[in-house]
């Protein structure tokens, strides 16, 4: 099995009582720390603007100035972004920021790409909120653009969403020529989220990877169906990668969990969250799938990967503050999938 992790960058509340000052040093630290290592193959930040679970005036940091700068702070890991929401930027604008990206980082860029679903940053920030439809019509023509720029070096597109007329990617990604990369794509891409007719069916024309639901018994529904889609379009299905996002709360004893979710509740507090919804959010943690001993998370992965999640990529609330949870899952549960 292979292994990503969230950098904290405040989306969910994870740089609360940290000061501007020190966002930086807390953020690039730990991806040091992750570069440095051979646990975790690539890092991933959340391309969102206002924290959840509410909009609030904490820190959001943007995920491609983090992305470029992590590019020029990292040597080893791979750069992802879980997920790009496509109608933040025009698409041949992000091609061009993800190729420049891509140079400045020697070749590690992953393209993690939906069609968004934050409504509140969506209005705040004049985008208005699209119906589904046109959220999924606008990721479809994007992510052909992105090939098209990237296996081309240019793009063409009269579409319903977006019109694109001779745009240039020069230089083209290094992934795909200079360096090993995506067959179909140049950079890897991500198609995220788990809608049945049409995002799944997106990504298996489109992406080299997908990303849903790991839960097992969703997650074995979203699998026949990407299958069936794959199938009908004529491509192999074992050619997609499928990974899963994973909430982990880990420590060597019941106790030790416990208190992690304590704390997870206090840096919610601390955010200004009121009670109920701190006893909510810590509740909801409290049942996920990798919240446990490292054994009992790492019986859950193994299953998973029978089902053929075989990349997964996790999250810990309290990395910013407190290490020893990534340091004990990198000790015991990653060795025991990787032998």
């Amino acid at each position: 099995m292979r292994f990503g992790v969230f950098i904290p960058q405040g989306w969910r509340m994870d740089l609360v009582g940290i000061e501007p000052d020190r966002h930086w040093e807390t953020m690039s630290s730990l991806a040091t720390h992750v570069d440095q290592g051979d646990a975790f193959e690539s890092i991933w930040v959340y391309d969102h603007f206002h924290t959840v679970p509410e909009p609030s005036a904490e820190a959001t940091h943007e995920a491609w100035t983090l992305m470029a700068a992590y590019a020029a702070s990292t040597s080893r890991v791979r750069l992802g972004q879980m997920c790009t929401c496509m109608a933040y930027r025009n698409p041949a604008y992000l091609a061009k920021v993800a190729a420049t990206v891509d140079v400045v980082s020697g070749g590690r860029v992953e393209m993690g790409i939906g069609a968004g679903w934050y409504e509140h940053e969506w209005r705040a920030y004049g985008y208005g909120f699209p119906a589904a439809r046109d959220r999924l019509g606008a990721l479809r023509e994007g992510v052909q653009v992105f090939r098209d720029m990237w296996t081309t070096g240019s793009a063409t597109l009269d579409g319903e969403y977006y019109q694109v007329d001779g745009a240039l990617c020069a230089p083209r990604p290094l992934q795909g020529t200079t360096a090993p990369g995506s067959a179909l794509n140049g950079i890897p891409m991500w198609v995220a989220g788990g809608g049945e007719k049409v995002t799944l069916k997106i990504a298996a024309q489109y992406a080299d990877y997908t990303n849903f639901d790991g839960t097992p018994e969703v997650f074995d529904r979203k699998s026949e169906l990407l299958r069936g889609h794959c199938d009908a379009l004529g491509r192999p299905f074992e050619e997609i990668v499928r990974s899963a996002n994973y909430n982990v709360v880990i420590g060597e004893t019941q106790g030790d969990v416990d208190d992690r979710l304590a704390s997870y509740g206090e840096m919610l507090r601390r955010g200004g969250l009121a009670d109920a919804k701190v006893d909510e959010q810590v509740a909801s943690l409290r049942s996920q799938p990798l919240v446990g001993t490292p054994e009992r998370i790492t019986e859950t992965l193994r299953d998973m990967e029978s089902r053929g999640m075989t990349y997964a990529i996790t999250y810990f609330a309290e990395a910013a503050y407190d290490r020893s949870g990534i340091e004990l899952f990198e000790q015991q549960v990653v060795p025991a999938l990787r032998g």
